[in-house]
């Protein structure tokens, strides 16, 4: 999220085609002009909140404990993988049979 400073009269450009201008404010609130085009809903909070939409939470972050614990599991199946393919590929050997054709076998 970016936080900015305004001084009134000053304003945000949001891509190509939609500009915030902070026009002033009190001690308890701002002013400000938003110019978009039509297609774009822009509401006041207090408006998302009547139509039921879910407001915006941060994220909890997750505890030091868990994040040792993910990194372990982490490391156990990277040890795994690593064990997996250090191991020595399986050697073919080729025989040939009495009747004449060939057959593989894996040592």
């Amino acid at each position: 999220m970016l936080k900015l400073s305004l001084k009134p009269g000053e304003y945000i450009d949001i891509g190509e085609n939609i500009r915030v201008v902070f026009s002033g404010g009190s001690a308890n609130n701002i002013h400000l002009l938003v110019d978009a085009p039509r297609e774009y809903n822009i509401v006041r909070s207090n408006s998302m909140k009547q139509k039921d939409q879910k407001e915006y939470y941060r994220e909890q972050t997750i505890s030091e404990e868990a994040k040792r614990e993910i990194a372990g599991i982490l490391m156990r199946e990277k040890h795994a993988a690593s064990e997996i393919t250090d191991r020595p590929a399986a050697k073919k050997t080729f025989t040939q049979s009495a009747t004449g054709g060939n057959n593989a076998m894996l040592t």
